[in-house]
């Protein structure tokens, strides 16, 4: 049996944009592991009822279900030791550390950039569902969420201790990239698939930086769908 990974979709089923689905295919890929995708919507719950919770990823291999980017990488090192991706003791901290700072620095201002774009790329049954939660997790509509200068300020003030980083090193995991670099480039992942927007100019370590991420495991992430591949999406 093939392993399966449940996979977030937009308006089209080959637009996948969840960075925590891009941190596992990056993950499988970085472990030489065959994996197929299905395509997954934000409402289609039973669609993964039997993981018992509801969102993706969700990664089916053989008898084992496991949910959450950061426990997927975790269950990959133990029943895949060969290429590890956290490391052990000290290094899986400073992992997992990493895993929050993509999270509570980077996204935040990513969301006020993109998130109109966001809702744009989403499948139209998705749409009302994803305005209803983000608003009451917002407090506030999508339309005063989106204020991309303010967005793209708050992203560059919190980008700076991955500039100091990529000033020493090709990858946050030094020579090659690995877990730190997963975890960080999964949200990056998400803003390329859905907007045009330019997060960081061509001249900054983290675009260069980028640019190796998108080329690395075959190009895994150059070659996914964006929602300007689609035609008259971008238009909505």
């Amino acid at each position: 049996m093939p392993r399966v990974l449940y996979d977030l979709c937009g308006i089209d089923e080959n637009l996948r944009f969840s960075p925590y689905c891009w941190r596992v295919k990056y993950a499988l890929a970085h472990k030489g592991l065959d994996y197929e995708t299905r395509p997954w919507h934000f409402t289609d719950k039973p669609a993964i009822g039997f993981s018992e919770q509801g969102k993706v990823p969700v990664l089916v291999d053989g008898e084992q279900t496991v949910t959450d980017s950061y426990e997927i990488f975790r269950y990959l090192d133990r029943t895949y030791p060969d290429k590890p991706l956290l490391g052990s003791g000290e290094a899986e901290a400073r992992a997992r550390f990493l895993k929050f700072y993509a999270e509570r620095s980077l996204a935040p201002g990513m969301m006020k950039t993109i998130v109109m774009d966001l809702y744009n790329a989403l499948d139209p049954r998705d749409r009302e569902y994803f305005r209803e939660t983000r608003e009451k997790a917002f407090g506030r509509a999508l339309e005063e969420v989106h204020a991309p200068s303010r967005g793209l300020s708050q992203l560059d003030q919190a980008l700076e201790p991955l500039r100091g980083r990529l000033g020493e090193a090709d990858f946050v995991d030094g020579e090659a990239p690995a877990a730190a670099d997963y975890l960080l480039f999964g949200s990056f992942m998400w803003a390329r698939c859905v907007s045009t927007a330019d997060l960081v100019s061509n001249a900054d370590p983290v675009y260069a930086w980028m640019e190796r991420m998108l080329d690395v495991h075959g190009g895994l992430g150059r070659n996914a769908m964006r929602i300007v591949d689609i035609e008259g999406a971008y238009a909505n």
